[in-house]
């Protein structure tokens, strides 16, 4: 009887175990596999989309894209740009195609030594108008210069583009001046 006892509770004690240790494991669903939701984007008509994390991979382009700008490297610039690529710059002015872009980076290399930091990065995807799936990188960079009296320029961008097929496609660019102390 002793040993029944022993066998009986020892089955017990292992059947416990193994259930506990099941309970914790999670089978995945349809449902998991959904993005998860970062936010809303809100449509001309006010309806709402929501805003899911996005393809990390425009992180490493805009990298590259940088990257290029500080070596002044147009040739790889126009390579990292969409055919349909259009610029909306912090002073009002809108750039339609890269060869407009490519006019005023060469002057602007010719004549500044401008260069980028990138400080931070956010992906996200979101159904536009049309419903179509899009998708954006959001950065932070610091942008530093010297102007024509030979004072360092610093400002903090946000640059916020949409990606099409792997490439920038539109590029938002906002900035701030360096906080006075």
């Amino acid at each position: 009887m002793k040993k029944l006892l022993t066998i009986l509770l020892a089955a017990f004690v292992f059947t416990a175990c193994n259930d506990a240790q099941n309970s914790n494991e999670k089978v995945s669903t349809k449902e998991d596999l959904k993005p998860t939701v970062i936010g809303s984007a809100y449509m001309e008509d006010r309806s709402v989309n929501p805003i899911t994390g996005g393809d990390l991979n425009t992180e490493q382009v805009w990298l590259d894209y940088v990257q290029a700008h500080n070596d002044k490297n147009l040739e790889k610039i126009a390579e990292l740009n969409h055919p349909e690529w259009e610029g909306f710059l912090p002073d009002g002015r809108t750039l339609k195609g890269t060869d407009a872009q490519m006019e005023l980076l060469k002057t602007w290399f010719e004549t500044s030594n401008p260069s980028w930091e990138v400080q931070w990065m956010i992906t996200n995807d979101s159904k536009n108008e049309k419903g179509e799936m899009t998708h954006w990188l959001t950065t932070g960079n610091t942008y530093t210069d010297t102007d024509t009296d030979g004072n360092e320029v610093l400002e903090h961008h946000i640059h916020d583009m949409e990606f099409v097929d792997g490439k920038i496609k539109k590029i938002n660019v906002y900035s701030r001046a360096k906080t006075m102390e």
